[in-house]
Parts: structure tokens; sequence; C-alpha cells
């Protein structure tokens, strides 16, 4: 097998089995008719029945489309097996933390009109959360460019709500993005598709004067009341928060891009089932001790929250726990 790569960017690695059958022979009397072909090669050595496995790996250095090719030899005779293409981005901004799905689809055209055929989706697994509770998820915005600034904006509407929803994203920065899913009924998300428009912008001010800014970021101060004790010596005071305005900017015009997100998540009641809901003691005489046992079983699909008061005299004792 021989790869012709001009850029470098794959590579044909043999997998573990595939050592097995390789083997080293001299050609020189090969190299004496062809000058330009090494010494020595490796080849394979297949019987009847027997396979060999590769793997092909990708990294690309160049953001642009990168062809390649993977010849058999047999007996000096070269026909080509498999044509290599793929395309190398530089994405300016990358949702990073999130699980990547990638989708094949059946390719009936060439290689050369059809680049590359697949699409990269950022998929968030909420898995089972309880009706009525908030399920939380975190990843990450990144700005890759050097000098440009963005400004982001989440679409999401419904249970899912997005925390910070509008922010700025200085060069080189990145901001924690927490999604949160509260429904009041059990319903099933199934990719459940959430964009994100991304703008560049410019400042009014320089932009070493601008701050780093989010719909999150607010001013907490405290403020004299008009209400007033006769027996204190000072005014009540009452907290106030205000949410930082956003700092004036201009969009770039033909900036926008759009980031899809899509959302899976079954919201169900918890469910329990106890063995038993009457325990009967025997008598038991003072200082003795007597146990016993019941079964508590979460028949749900969500995490079951529970909690026993002892009702008495004597101050309720409470005890919380958790079960799966």
């Amino acid at each position: 097998l021989r790869l012709e790569d001009q850029h470098g960017v794959y590579l044909l690695k043999g997998r573990a089995a595939t050592f097995k059958t390789s083997h080293t022979v001299s050609v020189e009397g090969d190299a004496v008719r062809n000058e330009s072909k090494p010494p020595k090669q490796p080849f394979l050595l297949l019987r009847h029945g027997q396979s060999a496995q590769f793997n092909v790996i990708f990294k690309p250095t160049l953001a642009k489309r990168l062809e390649g090719k993977i010849d058999l030899l047999v007996d000096d005779i070269s026909m080509t097996l498999i044509e290599l293409v793929g395309e190398g981005h530089k994405d300016e901004f990358t949702l990073d933390g999130l699980k990547e799905d990638i989708q094949e689809r059946n390719a009936k055209s060439s290689l050369r009109k059809d680049i590359i055929d697949a699409v990269r989706m950022n998929h968030i697994e909420f898995g089972h959360c309880p009706v009525g509770k908030r399920c939380r998820r975190t990843f990450t915005i990144t700005n890759h460019t050097l000098t440009q600034v963005m400004r982001f904006e989440w679409e999401a509407d419904g249970p899912f709500q997005f925390s910070p929803k509008v922010g700025h994203l200085h060069p080189g920065c990145a901001k924690g993005i927490t999604v949160i899913l509260k429904a009041d009924v059990p319903a099933t998300f199934r990719r459940h598709l959430v964009k994100c428009k991304v703008t560049k912008i410019n400042f009014e001010l320089p932009r070493r004067k601008v701050l780093d800014w989010d719909d999150q970021m607010c001013i907490v101060t405290w403020k004299d009341t008009t209400w007033k004790d006769p027996a204190a010596r000072w005014p009540k005071k009452e907290k106030v928060v205000e949410p930082i305005l956003e700092p004036a900017h201009t969009v770039v015009e033909e900036s926008s891009q759009e980031a899809e997100v899509y959302l899976s998540a079954a919201v169900a009641y918890t469910q329990f089932k106890l063995s038993t809901t009457v325990i009967e003691f025997k008598d038991t005489l003072p200082f003795q001790t007597r146990t016993a046992t019941f079964r508590l079983c979460n028949t749900g699909k969500v995490a079951l929250e529970y909690s026993w008061e002892e009702a008495g005299d004597s101050e309720a004792v409470k005890r919380t726990a958790l079960t799966r």
C-alpha cells in the first residue's frame, strides 16, 4: 500500500492484527530499473481468506480542502483503491464541552463534486429529569480570533433557558454557558433544536476601556428607605439589584453566524413502592429494642428524593436521602 499525500496531513496505520502479515523484502533489482524506489519496501502477504485492517487518520494543518489517495501495488502494477478528501476548518468561535455527533450520509456523487458529506451536531443529553425540578448542563463558548469582539444571543424558549442568554466575547476569551431545563408536565425532547446567533461588533469606546459583559451581570447597592424607625439611630437599608447595561456597539456588516445545539431529555414523575404501609411491633419491655425492616423501591425512571419525619412529642427528626 502506498499513501500519496502532498501536504502530509494523512496517516495510514495498520492495526495490531495487520502487523502479523507484514514483511520486508529487498527490491534492489527493481531499484536498478526504477531509481525512484527505495532499496527496501514493506509489503503485506495475505493468504487465501486472510484480511488486513488499517486506520486512516486525518490531521489538517491548513484551513482548506486537502486530498490524498491510497494506491495498491501488486507486481509493480499500481492501482488507486481509495480517494481521500478532507477539509480543514479554523472556526472563529466554538462550543466546547459538548458531545459531537457525526451523521454520515450516503454520497452517490463523486468525491470530487461532493467535498465532505457529513454533518457536525453539538448535542446535550439531559437524560431523565423529574417533573418540576431544575436540571442543569454546562458548556463553554470560545472566541478564537485575535482582534475581534463577538456578541452571542441564544434563541431559546419554552422549558430550556440559557444563562447567560446574551453576552460579549473579547478576543481569545471564553464564557461558561448553563442550560436549565424545568418542565411542569411530563415531556420528551428528542434533538430539540436551539440556535445561537453570533456577530462581530465594534465598541464606540476604545476596547481597553470596555469591560466584559453579559445579561447576568448586575450591580448591588444598599439604599436608604423612606420608612424610619423612631428607636433606630440610622435609617433602614434595602438591597437594590440593577442590571448592567450592554456597552454601546455597532454590528459589523455581513458578520452574522449561527451555531446549532440539539437538546434531548425525558421528563417524568417520580414513582415509588413500599413493601408495607403498617408495621406492628410485638410487646416490648422497657429498655428493650426491636427492629422492623421494610423496603422502599424506586419504580420510576428518574431519581427519587425522599425524607422521613418522625412524628412525636419531641422535636421532629428529618433524614434526607437520594435513591436511583
